[in-house]
């Protein structure tokens, strides 16, 4: 009997041990050995997220980098208002969102940083694959050698970006190129700037929606380019595509069909204000500003 109630206490032992926590939390003080409680935090996103129930959500206790990290299940990752929670990565992406089909995976409050410069530069900043749902809010994302986030997909979701910058990225400030089934995408009171190729691109399957955001200073602002089968929609309201290198807005030029809806936008200082081309239509709503194709003197596009 004395050998059987042992057994039992070690058995419920290694059940507790085993646990998942519904909140856990990391430091830069913290060791991924620890159970990732408050008292005693893990040191990594990877060390926590195992330790992490689905559904649940990791939380930085102080200024750190946590490193990369690849999620696979639905979870929040919050770094903490009013401080330095970041993930630094050289020559790999910073977070990959591998997740299931029914689930929602947060990223808040955190600086994303590809180390631009230092020969070794991350890939992408946010790489979404797979999951139902994707929210990005007040994050900094910026020198990565592709994209700051980048949108990948065969089964459709929807992701939406708020208070977030995406700057200085060698090719592009958030991009989807996804195949199968459209991916929707929701940016509002955002800043994509400084990026090498352009600011906000959408390509196959994709439907965005922009609100309040600026595009300045890429080589293109708003940029819509599928290829057939995949189409692209953006619309555009209340946002800004200022001195951007090239061109504000670029509309077309493959063989998938391309459409901007666009109403309060202004795409003044560029080249060209915009740009439309084989299978790209812009319809105007009003209340824009240099809506012009070619020359930034050329003819307005008429409300249609």
């Amino acid at each position: 009997m004395r050998t059987m109630r042992i057994l039992l206490v070690v058995l419920l032992g290694a059940t507790f041990a085993g646990a998942q926590a519904s909140r856990t939390w990391v430091s830069g003080v913290g060791d991924d050995a620890n159970p990732c409680s408050r008292t005693a935090p893990c040191k990594t996103f990877a060390g926590a997220i195992s330790k992490t129930a689905a559904g649940g959500e990791i939380d930085a206790l102080d200024p750190a980098g946590f490193g990369a990290l690849t999620i696979t299940k639905a979870i929040t990752l919050d770094g903490g208002g009013g401080q330095v929670a970041s993930v630094l990565v050289a020559g790999t992406n910073g977070i990959v969102v591998q997740a299931g089909a029914a689930d929602v995976v947060i990223i808040r409050n955190l600086r994303i940083n590809g180390i631009s410069g230092s020969g070794n530069g991350g890939i992408n900043g946010i790489r979404w694959l797979s999951g139902k749902m994707l929210i990005v809010q007040n994050c900094d994302i910026f020198g990565f050698t592709n994209n700051g986030i980048d949108i990948a997909k065969s089964d459709g979701g929807r992701a939406f970006i708020l208070n977030t910058t995406s700057a200085n990225n060698t090719q592009r400030g958030i991009s989807n190129t996804s195949t199968t089934t459209n991916v929707s995408v929701d940016i509002e009171n955002s800043n994509f700037v400084g990026n090498g190729g352009a600011g906000i691109e959408a390509a196959d399957f994709s439907v965005f929606s922009v609100r309040n955001t600026n595009s300045s200073g890429n080589n293109f602002g708003y940029v819509l380019q599928p290829t057939s089968p995949g189409t692209a929609t953006m619309n555009i309201s209340n946002s800004i595509a200022d001195n951007n290198l090239i061109t504000g807005l670029f509309v077309g030029g493959t063989s998938g069909v391309a459409t901007a809806n666009i109403t309060g936008l202004s795409l003044l200082s560029n080249p060209a204000g915009m740009t439309i081309q084989t299978n790209g239509t812009v319809h105007s709503f009003g209340d824009n500003k240099n809506t012009t194709t070619g020359t930034p003197n050329g003819t307005p596009i008429s409300n249609q």
